[in-house]
C-alpha cells in the first residue's frame, strides 16, 4: 500500500473548437462510448472504458486561442494507452485518413531503444493526443 492521497486520473475536461466533430472522432476513431452530455452547457462525456474525457464546446468559435505548447501553460497533450503495435499500428491507419486530423508523427520508438511505440496528431477541435503501447 502506498501514501498518496490521489489514485489516477478521475477524468479529463478538455476544450475543443469543434464539439461534434471532436465527439465523432472520439467515439467513431478511437472507440470511446457515450456516457453523458449536457447540450446546454455543451459538453459530452466519453469513456474508453478506462478513462473519462469530458469534452467542452469553446464558448466563442470566432475568438477561441489554439494552444501552443511551446508558449502556452497547461495540458500539453493527452496519452492513452493502446493494447499492442498492432493495435496501434491499425488506429494510426484510421486515425491519419480521419478528416481534420493532423498527424505530427508516424508511428515510431518513444525513445531510443525503448520497446515503447507510439504516434502524435492534432485531432478535429484542436486537442493533441497521443496514442502509446504499453511500457513493458
Amino acid at each position: 500500500m502506498n501514501d498518496h492521497a490521489t489514485r489516477g486520473v478521475h477524468h479529463l475536461g478538455l476544450t475543443t473548437a469543434d464539439l461534434p466533430a471532436t465527439y465523432d472522432f472520439f467515439t467513431q476513431a478511437l472507440g470511446f462510448e457515450k456516457v453523458a452530455e449536457v447540450p446546454e452547457y455543451p459538453a459530452a462525456f466519453v469513456t474508453d472504458g478506462t478513462t473519462m474525457v469530458t469534452l467542452w464546446q469553446v464558448q466563442d468559435t470566432d475568438r477561441f486561442v489554439s494552444f501552443d505548447r511551446r508558449h502556452n501553460v497547461g495540458l500539453h497533450h493527452v496519452a492513452f494507452g493502446v493494447v499492442n503495435d498492432a493495435q496501434l499500428d491499425a488506429l494510426y491507419g484510421k486515425v491519419s485518413a480521419w478528416p481534420g486530423v493532423d498527424i505530427e508523427c508516424e508511428p515510431c520508438a518513444i525513445g531510443e531503444g525503448s520497446p515503447t511505440r507510439h504516434f502524435l496528431f492534432m485531432a478535429p477541435g484542436g486537442i493533441r493526443v497521443e496514442l502509446a503501447t504499453p511500457f513493458d
